[in-house]
Formats: C-alpha cells, sequence, structure tokens
C-alpha cells in the first residue's frame, strides 16, 4: 500500500538531488548555500521521523539560518531556448495535454481509493487524494519523457530552476503551519476565544460566522499563511461556537473556513511565498514595488470574496 511516508521519500530524493546539483553549479555564487539549505529539507523528509522533535527543531533553525543569508540562482543546462521553441511550434496546443493528466488522475486515484476495495489495497484512503496527485505527476512526466525525449537530467534541472527562482519561500507554508500547531499546544486559541467571548457577541449565528471567517482572514494577514491560522481560529470560535454551539457541520466550517483565510493571503505581504513569488518567477527588476501592486491588485478580489465565503457557511454549514 502505498502511504505519506513513500511520498515523503521521493520529496527528499528530489530534494537531495536540487542539493547535489546545486553543489556542482558553477555558475550560481551562493552554491554551497543552496546546497545546504535543499540538503537540510531533504534529510527532514527523509529522516525526520527518526530525529525526534529537537532533531527538526535544529533542522528548522537551520533553514532559517540559511534563508536569512540569502539564497543564489544559478543557470541549469537543460535545453536551450531555441530548442524549447520549435518544440513548441511544432506540438502546439498539445504540450498541454501532460498538465491535464496529472488532475485527471488525482481525481480518478481519489475515486478510486474512496470508493473501491481494490483502490483501498493500492494506497490509504485517508491520503488518497495527495498520493493521487503525486501518482499524477510522474505519470505525467513518463509521458513527457517517452513524448519530447528531453535530457535524462532535465526533469530535476528545470525543477530546481523553479524552486531556485522560489527561493526559500516554497517552504515558508511548511513552516508556518508548524507555526500554527505550535501556538495552539501553546493555547493561544484558548485565549483568543476567551477575547471573542469578552468583546464580540457570538450568541448569534451570522455573528459568529463573521467572526470566524473575518478572524480567519486578519489572523493569516499577521501570520502570512492562512494554515497557521487555521488552528488559532477553529479553537477559538470555530470548533467551539460554529460546531458545538451552532451544530455546524466540522467539513464544511473548515473548508470554508480555510477559504476565508486564503482571502487574507491576498492582501498580505507576510505571505511571501504566494506574493513574492510572481515578482521572483517574472525576474522583476523592482521586487519591493512589484509585491505592492501584486496586494494592490488582488485587494478588490479578496474582500467580495470573504463576504461571499461569510454568506456561503452561513446557508450551508448548519442544518436547515
Amino acid at each position: 500500500m502505498i502511504t505519506l511516508t513513500h511520498l515523503y521519500v521521493l520529496a527528499g530524493l528530489v530534494f537531495g538531488a536540487f542539493a547535489v546539483l546545486s553543489a556542482i553549479d558553477r555558475t550560481n555564487a551562493r552554491r554551497f548555500r543552496n546546497a545546504a539549505f535543499w540538503g537540510l529539507l531533504a534529510v527532514s523528509f527523509l529522516f525526520g521521523s527518526m530525529v525526534g522533535d529537537l532533531g527538526n527543531g535544529i533542522i528548522a533553525l537551520g533553514l532559517v539560518v540559511l534563508a536569512a543569508f540569502g539564497l543564489g540562482q544559478g543557470k541549469p543546462n537543460t535545453t536551450s531556448q531555441e530548442e524549447r521553441r520549435a518544440s513548441a511550434e511544432r506540438r502546439g496546443n498539445l504540450l498541454f495535454l501532460p498538465a491535464l493528466v496529472i488532475p485527471a488522475i488525482a481525481l480518478a486515484g481519489t475515486l478510486l481509493a474512496q470508493n473501491t476495495p481494490v483502490g483501498a489495497v493500492i494506497m490509504d484512503p485517508k491520503q488518497a487524494t495527495l498520493i493521487s496527485l503525486i501518482l499524477g505527476v510522474l505519470v505525467a512526466l513518463a509521458i513527457i519523457m517517452v513524448w519530447l525525449k528531453p535530457p535524462l537530467v532535465a526533469p530535476l534541472q528545470e525543477g530546481r530552476r523553479l524552486i531556485d527562482a522560489v527561493g526559500w519561500a516554497s517552504v515558508l507554508p511548511q513552516m508556518l503551519a508548524s507555526l500554527g500547531a505550535v501556538f495552539l499546544a501553546a493555547g493561544v486559541g484558548d485565549q483568543v476565544g476567551k477575547l471573542f467571548a469578552d468583546y464580540i457577541p457570538l450568541d448569534t449565528r451570522i455573528a459568529a460566522v463573521a467572526a470566524y471567517c473575518i478572524g480567519m482572514a486578519m489572523f493569516t494577514i499577521l501570520m502570512g499563511n492562512a494554515f497557521a491560522a487555521f488552528p488559532v481560529m477553529t479553537a477559538a470560535v470555530g470548533l467551539p461556537v460554529l460546531i458545538h454551539g451552532f451544530g455546524g457541520k466540522p467539513e464544511v466550517v473548515c473548508a470554508i473556513g480555510m477559504l476565508a483565510g486564503f482571502c487574507g493571503t491576498l492582501m498580505t505581504p507576510m505571505a511571501a511565498n504566494f506574493n513574492v513569488v510572481p515578482a521572483n518567477l517574472l525576474e522583476l527588476p523592482d521586487r519591493k514595488a512589484a509585491l505592492n501592486g501584486v496586494i494592490r491588485a488582488q485587494i478588490p478580489t479578496a474582500l467580495p470574496l470573504l463576504v461571499a465565503n461569510i454568506l456561503l457557511m452561513y446557508f450551508l454549514a448548519f442544518p436547515a
């Protein structure tokens, strides 16, 4: 049976390959720093369950220190720009086919694992979506290798090029999700719940729903990621008030609550992995101005979406 552990091993091997390729890339002035960063991340995926909490904490601190000093960006040698342009002109829109394979297999694998005995034997039904997504990526990659016949190392080199462009922000969701778990263990959620109880009346359903959704957005703005805000706001309002108090459906409350948090992601520079990435990938000269421009462009979308999520939760999360 394919489990989450197998995915961790695969991710660790990929990051390990990025570390090796970074170390031998002489076009990157900070190649050893990049190699150390991706190497530590590989160790966390491959051996995280063995090194314990202290070991994982040291790895996390090491990642922070390396990121603070700054990572570099090399020039991986794969196919030339002329070769890519010629390939695109020759194959046209068929190049989108491998990208469509990924969601198709993710959906099919999830349905198979959760609704058939055979699927439950192949993969862990609890992690079916994530496992199927990775299987879709592997199948799409196999199609590309047979069809386009790029150099064998091209997928890893192109992956390294993209991950170098994103930099340390690529692991920010994982770090912030861990921070949210730390806050929950420290009792931050309980304290926030007391503040809401003392200063905001949550005796009506609409008030409780609005408090939860707006709180998710606000905490996401402060913390940079909805995954970090979720355990705090769910412990403060979602679980005790909406689910236990008003009888809300847990899966609906939690799903729409996360969407409300993502509205905050659109409005904060703290969401570096989300709002810095476009400026980095496009290699814009003024990254700070580009970041502010991205956020300004997203606010008119984020606010109506937040209102929509409040209404959706109010009408869909509670028994008729």
